[in-house]
């Protein structure tokens, strides 16, 4: 009998970590719970800064590392997420898919300087670059992690 649950419970574990339908990136976090980034809106609007579980579609990553990305939001607008301390990166092909992330949602005004260094990262050219003349107040995101979903 004790074997026999040993090894049902050595079946249950592998079929946990083989059922596994994402990659992680920075802290481990689990998708449920997450709210839309319209919610995320609402409540930032209301509160100002917000912490959160939030699930939405990846419009653009950085092209040079992976060291931000912006997901859709409902008005056609996107939303910066940065990744804490600087401390991991998401792959650079995951625009289109629906990801999972969680930290703390705040209005920034985004300087010129800065505006024009995401541009670069982006890939966007030297003209595109040099129409930024004036700083950008927006929702932005620091996520502590990220799940992508598997291919």
């Amino acid at each position: 009998m004790k074997k026999t649950i040993a090894l049902l419970a050595i079946i249950f574990a592998v079929n946990i970590s083989f059922g596994q339908k994402y990659d992680s990136f920075g802290e481990k976090i689990k998708p449920n719970g997450a709210i839309t980034t319209n919610e995320l809106v609402k409540k930032a609007t209301e509160k100002g800064k917000v912490e959160a579980k939030v699930s939405g579609v990846v419009e653009s990553v950085c092209q040079v590392k992976g060291c931000w990305m912006k997901v859709k939001l409902e008005d056609g607008q996107t939303m910066r997420v940065t990744f804490k301390d600087y401390g991991f990166f998401v792959p650079k092909d995951i625009a289109g898919k629906t990801i999972v992330f969680e930290g703390n949602a705040a209005t920034k005004t985004t300087s010129v300087d800065e505006l024009r260094h995401y541009a670069v990262d982006a890939g966007k050219s030297k003209d595109d670059v040099a129409k930024i003349t004036e700083p950008k107040t927006e929702l932005t995101f620091e996520a502590n992690g990220v799940l992508v979903p598997k291919n």
